[in-house]
């Protein structure tokens, strides 16, 4: 009886085998030029109607974000710490969306399915890279409110501008370093079963099960990458913020708790997207054993997206300053 373990991609199990690894009628041990795409399986007739709602969805994160990005850059008084870690998750957003809307549109629209097999290791990186450094800049963010309610006075001479630098550099290194191995596993083995890649993207995972080879140093390394920022992450956005509502509490009148409330529930907003994505699909895959392999696929895609779209969307609403100088922009336009 063959063992199926699983692999979690920062919010996604995928199961996969490695007893075939295991076949002694195996014997090319080539690597393939191209990966074919297959999009998502099962529902091949209906890509060109599930490609709308994916592609308003991109349109509305590009532009959310776009927007954002001006918005800060245009308006001096938004030059501060907790913008500048905005922008940096508009830039991630951005990433992390175009590394794999344009690539699952042209195979709905086009059936352009082949990806060269060093495109398709540089998609993987860029996503896993982009999402590990999401979940730093939103623990940047979840900082950044701490030190502006608990320790207002200090908030400037703290999150300073080269400071505020220096944590966005550390969250992309600790994404790029830590993702690396990723894509220098994957790249040594040797893939000789197929090179069909039943998905919309390259997922490490989906990509590495291919291989004819023992590829349980790739699936313990991502598990354990996955454990560490998760825990790490949410353990010190939650000790953050039970700061924050400590402090919050402890304000004298009801209106000056709502007003500094409010200044977190955008970043609030986000975080909850952000994880509760994750948790979600990763609870699909864990025990949804006897769910479609395209009900998975969707579930992936809408994970990457749905962030993308909506945190712009929040921050645009939620947040005042943002909310009138965009306010103040449509109206000079139409005046």
């Amino acid at each position: 009886m063959k063992e199926t373990p699983f692999y979690l991609r920062f919010g996604h199990l995928l199961p996969y085998s490695m007893s075939d690894s295991n076949n002694s009628n195996i014997t090319d041990m080539t690597n393939p030029s191209t990966f074919i795409l297959l999009g998502i399986p099962g529902l091949e007739v209906a890509h060109v109607w599930i490609s709308i709602p994916f592609c308003t969805m991109y349109a509305i994160a590009v532009l959310g974000n776009f927007t954002i990005l001006f918005i800060v850059k245009t308006e001096q008084s938004l030059h501060g710490p907790m913008y500048y870690f905005l922008c940096m998750l508009a830039v991630t957003d951005l990433v992390l969306s175009t590394s794999i809307l344009p690539k699952m549109l042209s195979i709905f629209w086009f059936n352009s399915r082949e990806i060269d097999f060093s495109a398709c290791l540089t998609q993987l990186y860029l996503i896993h890279c982009f999402i590990v450094m999401e979940s730093g800049i939103l623990v940047a963010m979840a900082f950044d409110r701490y030190v502006a309610i608990c320790d207002p006075l200090r908030h400037s001479t703290i999150l300073t501008n080269p400071i505020v630098a220096k944590i966005g550099l550390a969250a992309g290194l600790r994404g790029g370093m830590l993702v690396l191995p990723y894509v220098l596993l994957a790249r040594q083995w040797p893939y000789c079963r197929t090179n069909v890649i039943q998905h919309t993207h390259c997922e490490h995972m989906a990509v590495v099960k291919l291989a004819c080879a023992d590829i349980r140093v790739s699936s313990y390394y991502g598990l354990s990458v996955a454990i560490l920022v998760i825990s790490m992450d949410v353990l010190f956005i939650a000790v953050s913020y039970i700061q924050i509502l400590r402090a919050i509490f402890s304000l004298p009148t009801k209106d000056a708790r709502n007003k500094t409330f409010g200044t977190c529930v955008s970043h609030l907003c986000t975080i909850l997207i952000f994880y509760i994505s994750a948790l979600f699909s990763s609870l699909t895959y864990r025990f949804g054993h006897n769910v479609p392999l395209h009900f998975h696929v969707l579930i992936a895609n809408i994970y990457f997206l749905v962030p993308s779209m909506l945190n712009p969307i929040i921050y645009g609403v939620r947040t005042k300053q943002i909310r009138d100088r965009l306010l103040r922009l449509f109206t000079h336009k139409w005046t």
